[in-house]
């Protein structure tokens, strides 16, 4: 019978967990023994008991945890602990790790799971196919995190978002200015208009006009940087020419000017984001307007964003958080466990681990087996999976 195990994440403000009861009873149900480390789920919202309900078996501790289990399923890949123990060293040879990796800024994880003989998937690196939808987890956290940058832009304007029409007079809506109309940025859009604001939204994928005008926003682009040669064949989009950088920064520049809020989304496979708002652009800005940057964890698309950190900067706030998606762990726990799921049961058959890796998600997905690479990795996208937009 093959045996799963769940940690309990170590990674300061990690509040998500990679499995919750109810996908827990579902991989019992397919015939696999599950192990939770004792307080996995408590900060999602999960204690112990539920877990037990589900039929799964509590473990005090990781050490107890990793010794037993076959598959592990992780939310953030394994780190070096202040104990000076490093979580890839728990896992046993042969043992099978899912979880986000986040390869391209851990390169010396590879060696560790490489010399550890795991098999590693990262979860990061799940083909945007029909097929891998169910397991796309970072379209999944860039919902949530869409959602939760709104609310803190909501939060730090000094302003309400919706029209008002009162007794003191009428009271304009905010105008929010979105760049980047992927998973995060739609959601900053709904959430948005579901607030009152009027949104516009600027994207060089022609794809992505129809989708934003579908919420109600207003789609933003020049004409010459829309058309179909402007996107890759993953829906990315592609480097522009420096004419049409130039023509871009021009039309972003205006309506970064006109807005109250902006939120950023536009993060580039592999590669350290693009600054797409410069410290001009932000003097240009209304006195007490608000950005946030959702490209942050990447170096961030205004010039002025601090990874974690808050900054006033010309009477304009600009908030650059990390790892959002965290601060909704009930939901986000939830969204994550059932693409975890759906991941499992490509790999699991009739209770036993079964890699076929002729199957292109699993073969996508791996980063190490047998004791080797499997393959160079593939450029990695940010934790939030905006469209690209290039600067």
């Amino acid at each position: 019978m093959l045996t799963i195990g769940i940690p309990r994440e170590s990674m300061p403000g990690e509040l998500r967990v990679a499995q919750v009861p109810e996908t827990v009873a579902r991989l019992i149900a397919g015939g696999a023994a599950v192990r939770v480390e004792a307080g996995a789920g408590e900060r999602a919202g999960h204690r112990d008991l539920a877990y037990i309900q589900a039929g799964a078996t509590i473990v005090p501790d990781a050490a107890a945890l990793h010794a037993r289990a076959q598959l592990v399923l992780r939310v953030r890949e394994p780190r070096l602990l202040e104990s000076g123990t490093h979580e890839a060293d728990l896992l046993e040879s042969g043992t099978v790790l899912v979880s986000f990796l986040n390869l391209h800024t851990n390169p010396d994880l590879l060696d560790r799971l490489v010399a550890r003989g795991v098999t590693a998937f990262a979860m990061e690196r799940i083909p945007r196919s029909t097929r891998a939808q169910r397991m796309d987890a970072l379209s999944s956290m860039g919902t949530i995190a869409g959602y939760k940058a709104t609310l803190l832009a909501a939060n730090a304007l000094g302003r309400i978002f919706p029209l008002l029409m009162t007794a003191a007079g009428t009271i304009a809506p905010a105008r929010v200015f979105v760049l980047g109309a992927g998973v995060a940025g739609l959601q900053v859009i709904a959430t948005s208009r579901r607030l009152g604001a009027v949104v516009e939204a600027f994207d060089v994928r022609p794809a992505a006009r129809e989708e934003v005008q579908s919420l109600g926003a207003t789609f933003v682009a020049a004409d010459d940087l829309t058309d179909a040669s402007h996107a890759d064949a993953g829906g990315y989009a592609k480097a522009l020419t420096h004419e049409q950088e130039e023509r871009e920064r021009a039309l972003i520049h205006k309506h970064v000017a006109g807005s109250d809020v902006v939120v950023t989304t536009a993060n580039i496979p592999g590669r350290k984001a693009p600054v797409l708002i410069t410290e001009a652009m932000v003097r240009d800005m209304k006195q007490g307007s608000v950005i946030v940057d959702l490209a942050a964890e990447t170096g961030g698309n205004c010039e002025l964003t601090r990874p974690g950190t808050d900054v006033s900067a010309h009477g304009v706030t600009i908030l650059g958080p990390l790892n959002l998606a965290a601060t909704v762990p009930v939901h986000a726990s939830q969204m994550y466990a059932r693409n975890l799921l759906a991941f499992v049961q490509l790999m699991v058959k009739d209770g036993t681990l079964n890699l076929n890796f002729e199957d292109d998600i699993l073969a996508a997905t791996c980063a190490t087996h047998d004791g080797r690479l499997a393959g160079v990795p593939a450029p990695v996208p940010a934790p939030d999976p905006p469209a690209q937009v290039p600067a």
